[in-house]
């Protein structure tokens, strides 16, 4: 049986957080950077561009590892990279072109690996939900972001759907916008992948509402 914490030392346990640029804490605020974070949204929103945008303010932090099952390095990947401006983080980001999850652990757990990973995406990746906590809890100093198919606003699988609850860190996306829908949430809630297109998309007297 685990000892019960007293509350001065639930306060001084170190926080792992991350202190986020401007435009990222108003939307994410101070999120934890290990654990799991959970990216969700129809196609056509702007998953991709978020999360290599999210890649290269991840690379202040340290070296991204971006798992990708579905693009690899296709056309649409290679654009995203370039609209990103990824060429200004050089070697703290490194794409996989579907590494099996199986590699991507042995990976993870060699010395000084990288502490953070995109896994694109979740039902790509063939997991249970079971298979998931097993990956979490073998790589706990590690955060595990995950990008996940949508249907109908919600992801697409009851696997997906689990760990999405499970998730530190829910964000979703749509519009061409970032929502964030965890347990950390900054003072304007959202990130904008894309400006024209989330204007096109909410309309001008939405954007200004919703600041």
């Amino acid at each position: 049986m685990k000892r019960a914490l007293s509350v001065s030392e639930v306060l001084s346990k170190k926080k792992h957080v991350l202190k986020l640029s401007d435009k990222w804490a108003a939307a994410f605020g101070e999120p934890s950077k290990r654990g799991v974070w959970f990216i969700w949204g129809d196609s056509g929103n702007g998953k991709t561009d978020f999360a290599i945008q999210l890649c290269k303010e991840l690379a202040r932090f340290g070296k991204v590892i971006y798992n990708s099952f579905e693009e690899g390095a296709s056309l649409a990947m290679r654009n995203a990279i370039v609209r990103a401006g990824m060429t200004d983080v050089k070697s703290r980001f490194g794409l996989l072109e579907g590494e099996s999850m199986y590699e991507l652990e042995e990976r993870m757990q060699k010395h000084k690996s990288p502490d953070f990973y995109i896994i694109d995406s979740f039902q790509y990746a063939n997991m249970s939900f079971d298979e998931y906590r097993r990956f979490k809890d073998a790589n706990p100093k590690k955060l595990i972001i995950f990008i996940s198919q949508g249907e109908n606003k919600i992801p697409r699988g009851a696997p997906a759907k689990r760990v999405m609850f499970d998730a530190s860190l829910k964000i979703y996306v749509e519009g061409f916008r970032a929502f964030s829908k965890g347990r950390s949430v900054g003072p304007k809630g959202y990130y904008t992948i894309w400006e024209e297109g989330a204007e096109r998309y909410w309309g001008k007297e939405k954007t200004i509402l919703q600041r």
